[in-house]
């Protein structure tokens, strides 16, 4: 039986009006989760619920075996270096550096050893010693989920990650983040509009009417 990685139970949140509300869903080792919705839904809030970075206003996030947010903040930090990878939209690479030194950022600060095939396999191997501003942006994208993965997360949380790429690119980049998650038993939640993106994943809920429903 799979292990739980996830565990959102009864969660709620509102900025100015309700965001969501009565929010559940388990995901487990080895499992993706897509959810989609409308811009402005809170799609994105749910994820940084859920990712550590923003404590809802009712409900728990129970994550890797511990009551996210009832933990102290040392246990947070430690979770967000070793367990936790988070790809955005935007690249968010340090500029002045080469790819490779940003990864090595990732990789020595979560004690890691770098795989190469990770790069082969993203094709960025061959642009390694540019610097980030010389790189198109697709190759950029493919270097921050490097530098993500090469940390080797438990869990990874994904917030429109082929949002600015072509649909080759943006092909590539889900099939290797599906295989990281089978390779190493590790779960994925990805934020898109992409119904051929979600379509990839074990399961898609959708986050509408302040509801979050299954919808595969």
């Amino acid at each position: 039986m799979s292990k739980i990685l996830l565990q959102a139970m009864d969660i709620a949140h509102r900025f100015d009006t309700e965001l969501f509300h009565d929010v559940h869903f388990t995901l487990l080792e080895g499992e993706s989760i897509a959810i989609v919705g409308r811009s402005g839904s809170g799609k994105s809030t749910l994820l940084h619920i859920c990712s550590s970075f923003i404590k809802p206003q009712k409900g728990s996030i129970e994550l890797l075996g511990e009551t996210l947010y009832a933990m102290p903040d040392r246990y947070i930090e430690s979770v967000r270096r070793y367990n936790i990878g988070i790809i955005f939209q935007f690249h968010y690479l340090f500029k002045g550096m080469s790819a490779m030194e940003n990864i090595e950022v990732a990789t020595l600060l979560a004690n890691e050893v770098l795989d190469q095939k990770l790069l082969e396999r993203l094709e960025i191997s061959d642009v390694m010693g540019q610097k980030v501003s010389e790189l198109s942006g697709g190759q950029q994208q493919r270097v921050s989920i490097a530098r993500v993965l090469s940390k080797k997360p438990k869990l990874i949380f994904a917030d429109e990650p082929t949002g600015n790429l072509d649909s080759e690119t943006a092909a590539l980049v889900m099939d290797v983040l599906h295989e990281y998650v089978s390779q190493y038993g590790a779960g994925l939640i990805v934020v898109t509009h992409d119904m051929q993106i979600a379509a990839q994943c074990h399961k898609t809920y959708q986050l509408s009417q302040k509801k979050l429903n299954i919808v595969k």
